[in-house]
């Protein structure tokens, strides 16, 4: 494998299968002749040489080398094309690509990026490129920027061309404008073009434009070589679908789904609903709220997760899918009318389609993404097309009749990209859904049947979680509250939840504006070098440090009359006593939460020791290349031999090694000994049951399995190394109480702690509120043993806390990931400050658990032997099992059984 591939795949990001299609390209260029001699090679005598190694390939369907590449929607094709382009000049010394788009749209899109400094660009972290960015050329500048190509010397050249445009020029026989006498070349840029000894065509969405006059016209180019990429390999035409021949590679969208590169799409109906009873207006205005309803349950969960993880809000829309024009027109009226949720969508609803060209409808569009774009509702007549890309489209409502595979594979396109990139692992964060009453079995069952594209989830909505509307609450720290911050900005209908029952702790406005300058100064400093700080906390009492504080917020403060308006005669505030009284909120507000960061010194160095597999377990089984399929309908049943899916590897240990290479902790030019010993143990054990092509069938069906199984016992076995040991840091200090946010019904009063719910099972639906020592004001809480727990923290603690996530830098150890932990409780008393975590008796064991336990409590060692060493409390770690938490125990009998404090060496 070429370097390029690894060293490119790093660089952009590219995941699993944009880099196997990266590989497979990088193969096929191992194949390909020498460039001076790729012009004048015979496309046939290449294909039968490709063959051999691509056993799909059976025709180029060109007159030039063209192979296929099948990526499922949302994975990325334009960064592979982006991949492919930089691979083929910077390892192949390619410089001139000719890009297709089919329509205007996908055009514009793959302009801008291909455009440095846009948002989307694909070539951004490849160093060449950031000093000589490649040309882009289009269809409308290329008679301008053709004179330059003589004058200047360009790399990499990137040609974009609209073939629904070319199409249009050739009707009637006539030669497309690309074709016209160029002044600077004294031919056609086609021409010159044609003439290019290493010109490569990359053709997007290559199925839309197959058998088009304009391809046709695009063969006379003679490209060295085509890549198409396509979402759809296949072909639809009157006598059937006509699957591609040329495919090199095909990533479906199961894969996909179950790669966790899309959203989980999931198909929605009303438990126990029976539409046979409905007239046809009724059932539509039932799927329409419906829709709208679960519209806004979605948009509360997204800016929760939001506020919950500081990521950007995201803004969802809901795509309603007409019967044509007129339909649409009269969804659009019904929608904006007052009768509809009050009018409340009037302003935020578009219809796009033929009859819509206001530049306006376009440019709301457009702009759907934007959190500031009011438009939360789509009307269209068909699926919208290739190109626009969205990943905010969270729910569909089909009203138009279609085949359930046609609703099913045409109404998710544009809706499974992920807003953040990934699946979060919530929910409603993943899932894309398609409200479909009427539908719904019908869909259920296309989705289930052997050979679907699809594995929907089902979502039965109950009418009483549509009695209730939701809302996202913001719980931030009492002190917040007393001096009048407020944690909820930027888009999105959050609130702080019980802002207005803490008092203020500065009743006038000048004062209170004073003591939010020291609160920000003070938390500037604890930013400060150490050497330079005085941000620990028991510091803060101190007089010189008062009047550094006390000198920094006067030298900040504004004028008094012209902040607030006063008049010339008013006082300005006592800076001194207004600091005193905030260094005395927060000394009774806050925890002091330290700041500990573990640094390795000197070298590190990680790898894997040599073993034995434990194979014993591993029995897999030979798929055979034939299935059955029974028809229901008539018992028939018809044999159906399976492709092969992948590419052949040479060697059967290849298989493994590939799978392995794809975890992000194993490199293969520091492991590939260990990994060819370990994929030899594998390759022998499945030889010991199977036969050589029995076990090749295993490798290659079970390449994931295999590759994970033998992953988890490397990690088994795997050192890291310091030559300088490790370095402990600790800073102290008070650390700002970070906010929480939640979601919970509009309407759903404030629980007291103290009482038990009725509905335990539910806990997630209860905000709980009382507390007297309690750093915020309300919680929320996973179980009722949490709960009770809250209720000995209440009467036996100073104060405490639930804290939010980020609020420490706790990392612990699982496979080769470092994710955060954070404890469930934090309380401080008289004597000590407390980390617990109530858990199931069933989960004390567990091996993420005791991870989490034993990072907690090396963070409080190092946090104990800091503040000991400078008259601060010991922290303890304590894991409780949810069966001993009753309002009978006490915080000190509890500590006394189950807690862990390390003594200082």
């Amino acid at each position: 494998m070429h370097r390029q591939v690894s060293a490119l795949s790093g660089r952009l990001s590219l995941r699993t299968p944009q880099r196997t299609s990266l590989e497979l390209l990088d193969q096929l260029m191992d194949m390909f002749p020498p460039l001076r001699e790729a012009k004048d090679a015979d496309p046939s005598a290449l294909l039968e040489v490709l063959r051999r190694e691509f056993p799909n390939l059976t025709d180029f369907e060109r007159e030039f080398p063209s192979v296929g590449f099948s990526l499922a929607t949302g994975v990325g094709k334009t960064r592979l094309m982006g991949a492919f382009i930089a691979y083929l000049h910077l390892a192949q010394g390619i410089d001139n690509f000719f890009v297709l788009a089919p329509n205007l749209t996908i055009y514009n899109k793959l302009i801008q990026d291909f455009t440095p400094n846009t948002p989307k660009y694909v070539f951004r972290g490849i160093a060449a490129f950031a000093i000589d960015a490649p040309a882009v050329i289009t269809g409308e500048n290329y008679q301008d920027v053709v004179g330059n190509l003589f004058y200047h010397t360009v790399g990499c050249k990137i040609n974009v061309f609209n073939i629904s445009k070319i199409n249009s020029e050739v009707r009637g026989g006539k030669a497309p404008r690309i074709k016209q006498l160029a002044e600077y070349l004294g031919e056609s840029y086609f021409a010159y073009l044609a003439k290019l000894p290493d010109l490569v065509l990359l053709m997007d969405e290559s199925h839309r434009y197959r058998a088009t006059a304009g391809v046709r016209a695009i063969n006379e180019l003679r490209p060295i070589l085509g890549l198409e990429l396509t979402a759809t390999p296949y072909v639809e035409t009157p006598k059937g679908t006509v699957p591609f021949k040329n495919l090199i590679f095909d990533y479906r969208l199961a894969q996909a789904m179950e790669d966790g590169f899309v959203k989980e799409p999931a198909v929605v109906t009303r438990k126990d609903f029976n539409p046979a009873g409905l007239a046809p207006d009724a059932l539509e205005q039932l799927k329409l709220e419906d829709g709208i309803r679960l519209h806004e349950q979605v948009k509360v969960e997204l800016e929760t997760y939001a506020r919950q993880t500081g990521l950007p809000v995201v803004k969802p829309f809901v795509l309603i899918i007409a019967r044509d024009i007129t339909h649409a027109a009269q969804l659009l009226a019904r929608i904006q009318s007052a009768d509809f949720f009050g009018g409340s969508y009037a302003s935020k609803v578009i219809q796009v389609d033929s009859s819509t060209k206001e530049d306006e409808i376009v440019e709301r569009l457009l702009r759907v993404e934007h959190a500031d774009e009011p438009t939360e509702i789509v009307i269209h007549v068909n699926m919208l097309k290739e190109g626009w890309d969205v990943t905010n489209l969270y729910t569909i409502v089909p009203l138009r009749a279609a085949h359930a595979k046609v609703l099913i594979e045409q109404s998710i396109g544009r809706g499974l990209r992920l807003p953040y990139g990934k699946r979060t692992g919530v929910e409603a964060v993943d899932r894309l859904n398609i409200v479909a009453h009427d539908r719904f079995q019908e869909i259920v069952d296309e989705a289930r049947r052997p050979g679907s594209v699809l594995r929907l989830k089902e979502v039965r909505l109950d009418e009483n979680s549509f009695a209730q509307a939701s809302k996202t609450v913001v719980s931030q720290s009492a002190l917040a509250n007393q001096l009048g911050l407020s944690a909820v900005s930027g888009p999105g209908q959050a609130t702080v939840a019980a802002a207005g029952s803490t008092p203020p702790a500065f009743a006038k406005p000048e004062e209170q504006a004073l003591a939010q300058l020291a609160y920000a100064e003070i938390r500037r400093a604890v930013n400060q070098p150490a050497a330079t700080s005085y941000a620990a906390s028991t510091d803060l009492n101190n007089p010189t440090v008062q009047a550094a504080i006390v000198q920094a917020v006067a030298a900040r403060q504004p004028p008094i009359q012209l902040a607030l308006g006063l008049d010339n005669g008013a006082t300005q505030p006592d800076v001194a006593a207004v600091v005193a009284k905030t260094i005395a909120l927060i000394q009774q507000q806050t925890i002091a939460i330290p700041r500990v960061q573990i640094l390795p010194k000197g070298e590190v160095r990680t790898g894997y020791h040599s073993f034995t597999l434990d194979l014993k377990n591993m029995n897999f089984q030979a798929v055979p290349d034939e299935i059955w399929i029974q028809n229901l309908g008539n018992g028939k049943a018809t044999a159906v031999t399976l492709g092969r899916d992948g590419a052949e590897e040479a060697r059967l240990e290849d298989y493994v090694v590939a799978g392995l290479v794809d975890f992000d902790d194993v490199n293969y030019d520091e492991h590939a000994d260990l990994l060819y010993d370990l994929a030899r143990q594998v390759v022998q054990h499945l030889q010991s049951y199977l036969s050589a092509e029995d076990a090749r069938r295993v490798l290659r069906t079970y390449q994931r399995d295999i590759a994970r199984a033998v992953h988890v016992q490397m990690l088994a076995h795997a050192w890291d190394d310091s030559t300088g040991g490790y370095e402990v840091q600790v800073s102290q200090g008070f650390t700002e109480l970070k906010p929480s946010a939640y979601t919970t019904t509009a309407n759903e009063p404030i629980t007291d702690y103290r009482q038990s719910p009725a509905d335990k099972s539910n806990m997630g639906r209860y905000v709980f509120g009382s507390f007297q020592r309690c750093l915020y004001s309300v919680q929320k809480f996973d179980s009722d043993t949490e709960r009770l727990l809250s209720v000995i923290l209440d009467r036996d603690a100073d104060k405490w806390f639930r804290p939010a996530k980020g609020q420490f830098q706790i990392f612990y150890k699982q496979g080769g990931e470092m994710p955060e932990y954070q404890p469930d409780f934090v309380a401080e008393t008289a004597e000590a400050i407390y980390m617990l975590e109530p858990k199931r008796r069933s989960e004390m064991t567990d091996v993420v658990v005791l991870a989490k336990k034993e990072a907690a409590e090396a963070w409080c060692q190092h946090t104990s032997e800091y503040n000991l060493k400078n008259g601060g409390k010991p922290w303890y770690y304590a894991l409780i099992p949810h069966d001993v938490v009753a309002e009978s125990r006490t915080l000190k009998g509890l500590i006394k059984e189950f807690g862990h404090v390390a003594t200082p060496h």
